[in-house]
């Protein structure tokens, strides 16, 4: 690989190797700046006990994914091509793994099982292109062979990946599983447009200029990455009913109860009163219920016989 040799791969440079070849689709990358602007302004409004180091660590990716498309849009060689894709690859695995954990409640052993195994499920699908009408893994002896989609077959497992989160998250009542659904739909068209950029372009025209639908795909992209660090900011696994895991009742403190009734149990009984006294009382009372029932009107007859 030579990083400095020019790459030609998008509708709006053609041929050119001029620094301002691809406007829009430099300019469009200021969509990925607003979403990590966004996702910071939201995680900065947070309390401070609900941000975590992988909360920034999300923010700096998609800002680092707007910086290193921008690169590569105005040098187009293979070095920024990099810059390009290793910061979406990062973000993939990083979100993968926060996703699993943190929605899904996967334990991190097995979520770091898991995020190894798609990162050898994508290093897979990169060698896999197209050849006149044929997929699969070329041999060296075949010609003419290109990247299936336009390159955005290295997307696809990513999306899926979103959809069977995003539909896990959904069923388990998680309040991120809207965010991440939406985002996995506007992925599937971004990826759409971006793998059209080529076959599309000489019908994506502006001032007489093809410009293709790549600028779409960044538009389109930072959107979703601005969803899916809204939807880093719903916590943990919650419930069915989606309930925020808190504590509605404090433990109940049953010692002051146990030690009154000690209290009561060893405090000495009164001393009985004399037979006397008691029959006195009584006597006392029976005379009051006496004259009470004298002293009561008598009842009024409402249908004399």
């Amino acid at each position: 690989m030579t990083f400095g040799e020019h790459v030609f791969r998008y509708c709006e440079r053609g041929t050119s190797e001029a620094l301002l070849a691809e406007p829009l689709n430099a300019a469009s990358n200021g969509a990925f700046m607003l979403a990590a602007l966004a996702g910071l302004v939201l995680l900065l409004l947070r309390p401070r006990e609900g941000r975590s180091a992988d909360h920034f660590l999300l923010v700096g990716l998609v800002l680092l994914i707007g910086l290193g498309s921008l690169a590569f849009h105005l040098f187009a060689t293979e070095g920024t091509e990099l810059l390009d894709v290793v910061p979406i690859g990062i973000f993939m695995l990083v979100y993968l793994g926060f996703a699993l954990n943190r929605f899904l409640g996967v334990p991190a052993g097995f979520m770091v099982l898991l995020v190894i195994g798609f990162t050898a499920l994508t290093a897979l699908t990169m060698q896999v292109q197209c050849w006149e009408g044929a997929i699969g893994i070329p041999g060296p002896e075949l010609q003419g062979v290109k990247p299936c989609l336009n390159g955005s077959i290295f997307y696809l497992p990513a999306l899926v990946a979103l959809i069977v989160v995003g539909l896990l998250a959904e069923e388990r009542g998680h309040r991120a599983a809207p965010y991440l659904l939406w985002a996995a739909a506007i992925l599937a068209v971004s990826v759409t447009l971006r793998s059209l950029d080529m076959a599309l372009c000489d019908q994506a025209v502006i001032a007489g200029q093809k410009v293709g639908t790549h600028f779409a795909w960044h538009v389109l992209n930072g959107l979703a990455l601005f969803l899916l660090l809204r939807a880093s900011l719903e916590g943990g696994p919650v419930d069915k009913a989606g309930a925020v895991e808190t504590e509605l009742l404090p433990p109940l403190d049953i010692k002051p109860a146990m030690s009154f009734a000690r209290t009561l149990a060893d405090a000495p009984a009164p001393p009985p009163k004399p037979l006397a006294e008691r029959v006195a009382s009584a006597t006392e009372e029976a005379a009051k219920e006496g004259e009470a029932a004298e002293d009561a009107p008598e009842p009024k007859v409402l249908f004399p016989a």
